[in-house]
């Protein structure tokens, strides 16, 4: 009797996590764990009035990142970040790391020691401790870090608070991360095409190239919220793009969205980088992904104090479910808005190139 071989491409990364989790529910819960699998982090009793949140996410060369576009300390700064990133969105501060690394046997000792330096900083910058882990040989450099941090029962948002007519917000600009990976790619072409004869041209680029290289995350903006007296009703970290963030907001929260094309916020760095490419910038921020910023909902009660907020845009709102995600531009109108970008298991996500104004589909066809 065969067995049946099913291509994980046919699930995609976030249906594999679903079926994942379904496999798991019949598993005895917890009366402590207050949210598992579906949101940025899982979400634990620590003690009365007091929320642990702990999060994994792995950084694998060859998918993540290649080692000729990035300096070891970078790449041990960005392995933190993202991790801190999305504890940063359930408004909890981290607190302590463990990293599981995996090593080739071409990497020397003094490549190690920068990448623990890299490491190190990420942890000095958000206040935390990277306090054990394990160590092994593998075919390409992999990390992994787990990172545990604490909020206030109070103070937790999750990706399910939205509600019809909030305002769905962003923190920062958007599309910067994609914009420098494009300059990156680019800049990797021309060394190829040329070899020896090949110059470096990157100081027109040096704030995109650094969004996509060493990313913040945002805790600084948690504790901006928290001066100002904003309390999201729902949050995700922007790691796949606008358009899949949303509608991961939209699904976990049973609402639609509409988001509102010329409220994205661009650096004009990004902006020169689009025209560069001749591309079309807005796909940057819907589709491009690894912005590490903050994408989340408030009450319209507290609208005003997001505007007044340096560095937050407000750029659409939620509606009903039944109107589903859409994007709004004055050209277009409304059009469903689809979740894309890299998705790994597709064969398609190999192509970088692919963002572009295919993700829309116009509503009045």
């Amino acid at each position: 009797m065969s067995q049946t071989f099913t291509p994980l491409s046919t699930l995609g990364e976030f249906g594999l996590i679903q079926r994942m989790s379904e496999r798991l529910a019949g598993v005895a819960r917890s009366s402590r764990l207050i949210e598992g699998i579906g949101d940025d982090a899982a979400v634990y009793q620590a003690s009365e009035g007091l929320l642990h949140v702990i999060t994994t996410d792995a950084l694998i060369e060859g998918v993540h990142f290649d080692r000729t576009f990035i300096p070891m300390s970078f790449l041990g700064y960005k392995a933190i970040s993202v991790n801190v990133s999305d504890v940063v969105a359930m408004n909890a501060r981290p607190l302590y790391a463990t990293i599981a690394l995996g090593v080739p046997r071409n990497m020397s000792v003094e490549m190690v020691d920068s990448l623990y330096d890299g490491l190190q900083i990420g942890c000095k910058k958000y206040g935390m401790e990277l306090v054990g882990g394990d160590t092994s040989t593998s075919h390409a450099l992999y990390i992994s870090i787990t990172v545990v941090g604490e909020v206030a029962e109070q103070d937790v948002v999750f990706r399910r608070g939205a509600n019809v007519g909030d305002f769905l917000c962003v923190t920062g600009d958007v599309g910067g991360a994609y914009a420098g990976l494009k300059v990156l790619l680019d800049q990797r072409q021309a060394l190829k095409d040329m070899g020896d004869q090949y110059e470096p041209d990157l100081d027109a680029h040096q704030y995109v190239i650094q969004r996509q290289l060493r990313p913040h995350a945002r805790l600084d903006m948690i504790e901006a919220f928290k001066k100002a007296g904003i309390k999201p009703t729902s949050m995700i970290d922007i790691s796949d793009g606008i358009a899949s963030e949303v509608h991961h907001i939209a699904t976990k929260s049973g609402v639609g969205a509409t988001v509102r094309i010329p409220a994205l916020p661009f650096d004009p760095e990004t902006r020169a980088v689009a025209d560069q490419f001749m591309d079309d910038i807005d796909a940057y921020a819907l589709f491009g992904g690894e912005d590490y910023e903050l994408l989340f909902t408030v009450d319209p009660s507290q609208v005003a104090l997001v505007d007044a907020l340096e560095g937050c845009s407000v750029i659409g709102n939620i509606e009903e479910a039944t109107k589903g995600i859409r994007a709004y531009s004055p050209d277009t109108g409304l059009m469903p808005l689809h979740p894309s970008g890299y998705q790994h298991f597709n064969p398609d996500s190999e192509n970088l190139d692919v963002l572009g104004p295919d993700h829309f589909q116009d509503s009045r066809s």
